[in-house]
């Protein structure tokens, strides 16, 4: 799989594919960004698709515009053809994996491909800031309404492969719950611990005091 520092072409067969009887469960999230890079005129991607109206598109605010600004290409140097594929497909094409369902450069008729997600809420600008890999989501029983309220404040969906248990990964920690309690947590502890510390500092005072009265 290519990145932002390295282009790699030539590749054949299955970049990345969710195998059937998976599918119901995993299945990459909806913020990734597929690049499938050379591939042919007569490539699936540019069928049934005449004049302008390519499949291509940008995805969560990725795509092959700001990819192309990459170091990688400083070696191939990228065509950037195609607005009409039939003066040539563009030498990258980003979609969704719901577009194509499977990474098949064979199929597809591509010499490779790459692969960024962003990780809410956080949105990273410029390419050599992209997360490059595939993000995956899972769905078992029970986990829809806990991914759902983590992800409603702000959260990404995880799960705790220690405690087996789901866990709400956060901009600044991960929750059991979601990030609104997370920061909630965050702030308890950080009351108790002043209160230990006027606690203590009380105690300490009294103590001295009684002492001193006592002569000791």
């Amino acid at each position: 799989m290519s990145t932002c520092s390295s282009i790699v072409f030539g590749n054949r067969g299955n970049g990345f594919v969710v195998e059937r009887w998976r599918e119901p469960y995993l299945k990459p999230t909806p913020d990734n960004v597929f690049m499938l890079l050379g591939c042919t005129v007569e490539s699936p991607l540019f069928q049934g698709f005449p004049g302008k109206h390519l499949p291509c598109r940008n995805v969560s605010g990725m795509g092959c515009e700001e990819y192309y600004g990459c170091p990688g290409w400083n070696v191939i140097g990228p065509k950037k053809l195609g607005l009409v594929y039939g003066s040539g497909p563009p030498d990258c094409c980003a979609v969704s994996f719901e577009a194509i369902k499977a990474i098949n450069l064979t199929k597809l008729g591509c010499q490779g491909y790459s692969s960024a997600y962003s990780l809410a809420p956080l949105r990273v600008a410029g390419p050599h800031g992209w997360s490059y890999g595939i993000r995956v989501k899972y769905s078992v029983e029970g986990s829809d309404s806990f991914c759902k309220a983590c992800e409603a404040t702000g959260g990404s969906c995880g799960y705790d492969v220690n405690d087996f248990s789901s866990l709400c990964m956060c901009g600044k920690g991960n929750s059991t719950t979601n990030c609104d309690s997370s920061v909630h947590s965050a702030s308890r502890r950080r009351t108790w611990s002043l209160m230990d510390a006027i606690t203590g500092l009380v105690g300490c005072v009294a103590v001295w005091k009684l002492s001193t009265t006592l002569g000791l």
